[in-house]
């Protein structure tokens, strides 16, 4: 199974930009920049990489942990899954900090916990990122 996604950069890195666009129609002409990558917290300016590895980490984690859930026994009603990915100019992406509350019904907080640790050790996007510091809040909600 492949995924494909396109980029198109134009200029330099300071002044250049760039679209993106992904098999799945999801992202297309979808802008990204410099200034959107290192400079412009709000995320108006448009996407970059690590806001896109910060989503496909939250959405793997998620389904992972879904899955684990109902394996056991305890589908979820909801997960709310985040993740943070963090970038330091000059030295790289560091970590991807992953969050999730969950409503679970019948599960107590500690299976809960674990299989959330299982998850994040499980899920395809964690294993990519192994060269990262990869982090986990779970709870309850």
């Amino acid at each position: 199974m492949d995924r494909t996604a396109n980029a198109v950069w134009q200029g330099n890195l300071k002044e250049g930009n760039g679209t993106l666009d992904t098999q799945s129609g999801a992202l297309k002409g979808t802008p990204y920049s410099f200034k959107a990558r290192f400079e412009d917290e709000s995320g108006k300016a448009g996407t970059n990489p690590e806001e896109l590895i910060a989503a496909a980490h939250a959405g793997c984690f998620a389904m992972q942990f879904s899955h684990f859930l109902a394996e056991n026994g305890t589908p979820a009603d909801e997960l709310a899954a985040k993740a943070v990915v963090t970038l330091i100019p000059g030295t790289g992406i560091t970590g991807s900090a992953l969050t999730v509350v969950g409503k679970v019904p019948g599960i107590d907080a500690a299976k809960f916990q674990e299989l959330a640790e299982q998850a994040k050790a499980g899920c395809p996007v964690s294993k990519a990122l192994g060269a990262i510091k990869v982090s986990l809040d779970a709870k309850l909600g």
